[in-house]
């Protein structure tokens, strides 16, 4: 079957080994980038209630900061998917005489 063999080959083997490094990677990014902000909202209270601009706090633009650099995090892997991941498998479909 054409999908045993994909599954078999060493480049695919490969390439799965670095999805899985990326995704490793940015998920354990983004879980200290999020922990980190939980853990300063429990124990950096001061910190997070100075002033930073008029009656907005510095909790706010960082709060921002979390959601923004999530997305972030996520266009980067939605990017080397496309631009790398995809290609790859396709190669290695063609290589190996799948569709």
């Amino acid at each position: 079957m054409i999908k045993e063999k994909i599954l078999n080959t060493p480049e695919f083997k490969k390439l799965v080994k670095s999805k899985n490094s990326i995704s490793i990677f940015l998920t354990i990014l983004e879980l200290f980038v999020y922990f980190g902000f939980i853990l300063l909202l429990a124990y950096g209270k001061d910190f997070l209630s100075a002033k930073f601009y008029g009656s907005i706090t510095l909790g706010i633009p960082i709060g921002i900061g979390v959601i923004i650099l999530s997305w972030i995090l996520t266009g980067v892997y939605v990017t080397w998917a496309n631009r790398s991941y995809d290609e790859k498998v396709a190669e290695i479909k063609e290589k190996v005489g799948g569709e």
